[in-house]
């Protein structure tokens, strides 16, 4: 693990510390090395000044959750996803325009450990990576069940049990597309959804990455310890109404998912779909009259939680100002928070109002994640 120290502020207003020459970051996903949403938070990353690799699926390999399968074939017997790299390629390497970014025929797990045992060591000059980014994923992953089918939380904590910070991020908006699709400018006049799910993540971890730069260095989460961010729909195609969500602490239940199996008695075959269940929903640690509150654990689950139980560090600060909790009288939009001379960031205004009162107004209880996602806030959970 790489520590560093603050080098120098981007405007002495906003009090912002970049890593001495950025840090080294790798990017991964369930969905593809090729799609819109992976590219674009390599170009978010990089603006930041960070030295960033992407190493993904060749294919699209969501719902693996953190199943480590290799390819038995020492090369691709069908084309990549969107054609990019053709039948009979060697089943890992690079795209054919930018040498930081790998594919391997493999889920997203394996792909973070041969990231992590192959390309580091062979092909760059860097010793490990200072943080690993997932996603983001098309389609929101709420709720602890997910950790054993999402492949964007699966590469999130094979990273965390091999002692790398890592942060699994989705996104409602949940249509699939290559990254030489991705939107200058919308119809509505607006950016693509994938750059600003991009940029709202690249600001998430950037905010994580100055907090502890402030402190004076040292790795950027304790160790076995990771964050899942879930970004609400982004509605940029047609209109405004999302494009620039608030970061909200929240808890792992609450609106969280399980699967169940559901039957076609056309096919006769099963497939999963989500329900919410009161097992998976049930408070047991934590303040749970909180509308929105933070769930903080390690991968060892019965482990001291920190923070208001004053027995481990308390991550959630390192989050702010930029994540604020759901009961806040001002909240302030995600692409705002961040900012750097090289980034475009919107300035498109957000609800002044806290969650609670856009609940009350529509008669809705909102307890965690799920609900904050609903009424646009980008959900923040600590795994």
């Amino acid at each position: 693990m790489r520590f560093f120290r603050p080098s120098f502020f981007i405007g002495a207003s906003a009090s912002v510390y970049t890593a001495v020459n950025g840090l080294n970051i790798l990017i991964s996903n369930d969905d593809g090395f090729g799609t819109a949403n992976i590219r674009e938070r390599y170009k978010a990353m990089k603006a930041f000044g960070h030295n960033v690799y992407i190493v993904a699926s060749v294919t699209n390999q969501s719902g693996m959750g953190g199943i480590s399968t290799y390819t038995k074939d020492r090369n691709l017997t069908s084309d990549s996803e969107f054609g990019i790299v053709k039948k009979g390629a060697n089943s890992i390497g690079t795209d054919p325009n930018d040498s930081h970014i790998w594919y391997f025929n493999g889920t997203p797990s394996s792909c973070v450990q041969v990231a992590l045992d192959y390309v580091l060591p062979r092909y760059t000059n860097l010793t490990t990576f200072d943080l690993v980014l997932s996603g983001p994923n098309y389609g929101w992953n709420l709720g602890p069940f997910l950790y054993t089918l999402a492949g964007t939380l699966g590469a999130t904590y094979t990273a965390v049990e091999r002692g790398i910070p890592a942060i699994g991020i989705s996104g409602g908006y949940s249509v699939q597309t290559p990254y030489y699709d991705v939107n200058t400018t919308t119809k509505a006049g607006l950016k693509d959804p994938a750059t600003i799910m991009a940029q709202l993540s690249a600001n998430l971890a950037q905010q994580l990455i100055n907090s502890i730069a402030a402190q004076g260095g040292g790795p950027l989460l304790p160790l076995g310890y990771g964050i899942n961010l879930n970004i609400p729909y982004i509605t940029s195609f047609t209109n405004d109404s999302c494009v620039n969500p608030p970061f909200i602490q929240t808890r792992m239940t609450g609106g969280a998912d399980v699967d169940y199996a559901a039957f076609n008695e056309t096919t006769g075959l099963f497939s999963y779909q989500n329900l919410v269940e009161p097992g998976t929903n049930q408070c047991i640690n934590g303040d749970c009259s909180l509308l929105s509150a933070v769930s903080v654990f390690t991968v060892d689950y019965d482990a001291p939680i920190g923070g208001a139980c004053k027995s481990g560090p308390d991550v959630r600060s390192w989050l702010a100002p930029l994540v604020q909790y759901a009961n806040s009288t001002n909240l302030v939009g995600g692409l705002n928070g961040t900012s750097t001379a090289n980034a475009t960031v919107s300035t498109a205004p957000v609800p002044s109002a806290s969650i609670s009162a856009i609940a009350s107004s529509g008669g809705l209880k909102i307890s965690a994640s799920g609900a904050a996602l609903m009424m646009g806030f980008a959900a923040i959970m600590l795994i």
